[in-house]
């Protein structure tokens, strides 16, 4: 199969209207797009990736009104989605049951989201379904931040890549969800806890807090939500985080890249993410410098650990995901 990279609208709509499966620009990443009322549009979005069943994808649509159509929304969580959509933030929601198990992994709950890019909305407004859409990369590799990358990883296996250019926030949404009077995170991302607290009244906590027996019956190997894998965006370069000159003690000898909020480390090749010490610029420029690190040579990856705060427990949470796992 022959993959284009183009920014026509028409075409990608005509390639998922045939089943086909086409990567789509996001704010956050590229996405992976197929029908979502068509298990087999779905099956190929599995494949594709090469993503385990069991985990589940999430649904893109065009405006609140289809929120309605595919899912029962309580309302907190409409007043959530009228706040932060278009934008960064999914909802994990009680299912309709027009929305296929395949999508949610036999769950009862489907994950949400309004994509905030001009692009992507008008190929939804064009289209008389929903696009279920994973990160457009092979399953546990780096998310991918521009059309370039989404080639790098899919060439030959999707007809159409929508050029959206590089994405502006750089990591995947922040997915909750709301139960028992109280709001659930279950992936940190740009639209933080604090954000969600203000605009609903409601704490905040994130999933391994939360052990209500009705929602909690998922290990991290059987994830709930999009994103929970222990090993996940990850480069093939092993990758550590921590405290960065006792780890470059410890890989005295090997070719090292850093990556960091704003130091510069001496004796290694720095990646600096923030010269102008702004989290966001950091979360934009992650998977990018990821990419590019793991395509250089380099023996090992190191990681500091940002400042936990705002986005960066996001950014925190990615890297600390993407570790080395020694495997036995």
């Amino acid at each position: 199969m022959k993959t284009q990279i183009g920014e026509d609208v028409h075409i990608a709509a005509a390639f998922l209207k045939a089943g086909e499966l086409v990567a789509i620009p996001t704010e956050t990443v590229y996405g992976l797009a197929g029908n979502d009322l068509s298990e087999e549009s779905v099956a190929k979005i599995y494949a594709a990736k090469n993503r385990p069943s069991f985990n589940p994808l999430i649904l893109h649509v065009a405006n609140i009104a289809q929120i309605n159509d595919y899912a029962f929304v309580d309302e907190i969580s409409l007043k959530l989605a009228e706040h932060f959509m278009p934008g960064p933030l999914t909802l994990l929601l009680p299912k309709k049951t027009k929305v296929p198990d395949i999508t949610t992994a036999g769950s009862k709950k489907v994950a949400i989201r309004i994509p905030n890019q001009r692009l992507t909305l008008d190929l939804l407004a064009q289209l008389d379904f929903p696009l279920a859409a994973p990160s457009a990369n092979p399953s546990g590799y780096i998310s991918p931040t521009n059309a370039h990358h989404v080639m790098e990883g899919l060439h030959g296996k999707i007809p159409y890549i929508l050029d959206g250019g590089n994405t502006t926030v750089g990591l995947e949404s922040t997915i909750c969800e709301v139960a028992n009077n109280i709001i659930i995170l279950h992936r940190a991302g740009s639209v933080t806890a604090a954000a969600l607290s203000a605009i609903s009244g409601l704490d905040v906590i994130e999933t391994a807090a939360y052990h209500a027996p009705d929602i909690s019956d998922h290990s991290t190997d059987s994830p709930a939500t999009p994103g929970q894998l222990k090993s996940h965006y990850a480069p093939h370069t092993p990758l550590f985080m921590g405290n960065i000159e006792e780890l470059i003690h410890a890989h005295i000898g090997k070719k090292i890249a850093v990556i960091s909020f704003n130091n510069r480390y001496e004796g290694v090749d720095n990646f600096i993410l923030a010269p102008d010490h702004l989290l966001s610029t950091a979360a934009s420029k992650l998977f990018a410098t990821l990419r590019s690190i793991d395509q250089s040579n380099y023996d090992v990856i190191l990681s500091e650990v940002f400042p936990n705060e705002g986005i960066g427990i996001a950014i925190n949470d990615r890297i600390g995901r993407a570790q080395f796992i020694l495997k036995h």
